[in-house]
């Protein structure tokens, strides 16, 4: 199957959302390999650090949670959990491949190349280490312990 076949396949797994309304034809698929149309995953990343930021505000005896470390958090939630879905997409190409609810995934469907995934990979790996590099040593510390803990879930 082509690629522009496959962009037109509905199975169980493509979603029909803002991401193909609204998106340059070029851009969707690196919106799905990081599944910008599923954003429960960012939304469990994201709150508990929203949250934190409340917290430590409402501790400090502060007014608001300040803005900047709110869209830091944001933009680091959606790239870390973004590349969290490229990695294991590049990882699980020739199983997706084999499912149905999965070929229309856009590496299997050859809408994206490995290589140009893994490119993907890196340029979401260093907008979340620019974001952490923005917080106090102890919360990079804590940031580059956390990956160890999310490399070794399978």
């Amino acid at each position: 199957m082509m690629a522009s076949e496959i962009e037109d396949v509905k199975v169980a797994d493509r979603a029909h959302d803002w991401v193909e309304r609204f998106l340059p034809r070029p851009v969707r698929p690196y919106a799905r390999l990081s599944r910008l149309d599923r954003p429960i995953g960012t939304w469990l990343l994201l709150l508990p650090c929203w949250w934190s930021v409340a917290m430590a505000t409402l501790a400090s005896g502060g007014g608001l949670p300040s803005p900047w470390y709110l869209l830091l958090f944001a933009i680091g939630a959606i790239a870390m959990r973004g590349a969290g879905c490229t990695y294991n997409d590049i990882v699980d190409r020739d199983f997706d491949a084999q499912v149905a609810r999965s070929r229309s995934r856009p590496i299997p469907s050859g809408q994206v190349t490995v290589a140009q995934a893994w490119a993907f990979l890196v340029a979401q790996c260093l907008t979340g280490l620019v974001v952490l590099l923005q917080f106090n040593n102890f919360a990079i510390v804590v940031g580059l312990a956390s990956l160890l803990i999310v490399a070794a879930y399978p």
